[in-house]
């Protein structure tokens, strides 16, 4: 179902800060954290359709997607991973790019899109749901959010458990300190608290589903079959144009990680503003 927690603009080091839970079928094609081919696009890949869930570039975007958690489904759907690969290839501003994706938002299921531009200072989020609602563009303000599979910032309690652990690991390290990522992703990330009381549960699918599902890390969904969380992202930009993407996955049931770092290129950014 996937979950994300970033500060956006609000930090004196890191202009961006961004951990990320992905989950999926264990047996769905996946390939892990690297330059895709070209040299433009870096992130993990879905095997199977091509796209991403998150994924950053050189000139300074960066794009991530949830699902929306909802039992009726297209069924002949367009890829909703497609859409951060397009943003992060094409030359279209984030609120640009997001107008676009508003238009055709009825060719995909739900959706949760964040589009952010680095060297613009500008993020945007867009979705598709609920269908009744047209206003499915917002501009995204400085400060700490959380995205899992309803409507940013929506109160899901492992919604609240991921914000609130966050926002107290950077308070206890300082603004003006380096963070540790790894440590990042081991205490905030692999979370496996569930929601006890039904009570609790958002009532989309069944209870003894949704319980699975409640924790910030999924160790497993029994009623979808082999299926829990795939891969933690750790996602750092600085002030100082340098990038780190931190991944750890699963691969053939064994837990593997890779760090990319590089420098984004600003100039190149600013000429396609």
């Amino acid at each position: 179902m996937c979950i994300a927690v970033f500060e956006w603009q609000n930090h004196p080091i890191y202009p961006l800060l961004l951990l990320f839970n992905r989950d999926e079928f264990k047996s769905r094609p996946t390939k892990p954290l690297a330059w895709w081919e070209g040299g433009k696009i870096l992130g993990g890949r879905d095997g199977l359709a091509g796209g991403t869930w998150l994924a950053c570039n050189r000139d300074g975007k960066v794009a991530f997607i949830t699902n929306v958690r909802e039992v009726e489904k297209l069924a002949q759907a367009k890829s909703r991973g497609d859409l951060p690969v397009r943003f992060l290839e094409g030359k279209k501003s984030a609120m640009e790019f997001a107008e676009e994706v508003a238009e055709e938002a009825g060719q995909y299921n739900g959706f949760n899109l964040i589009l952010a531009d680095l060297c613009s200072k500008a993020m945007v989020y867009v979705t598709n749901r609920p269908k009744e609602d047209k206003s499915f563009v917002t501009e995204v303000s400085p400060g700490i959010h959380v995205l899992s599979n309803a409507k940013l910032d929506s109160p899901w309690p492992k919604v609240q458990r991921l914000g609130d652990s966050f926002k107290e690991l950077l308070r206890e390290h300082g603004g003006d300190n380096d963070l540790p990522m790894k440590e990042m992703v081991e205490k905030l990330m692999m979370n496996t608290i569930k929601d006890d009381e039904e009570s609790l549960l958002p009532h989309v699918y069944p209870p003894e589903l949704e319980y699975h599902l409640s924790s910030i890390f999924v160790e497993k969904a029994p009623q979808l079959g082999h299926y829990g969380t795939r891969s933690t992202s750790a996602l750092c930009v600085k002030t100082s144009g340098e990038v780190i993407y931190h991944e750890r996955y699963l691969e053939n049931e064994l837990w593997k990680e890779g760090t990319v770092t590089y420098h984004m290129d600003t100039d190149r950014g600013e000429e396609e503003k």
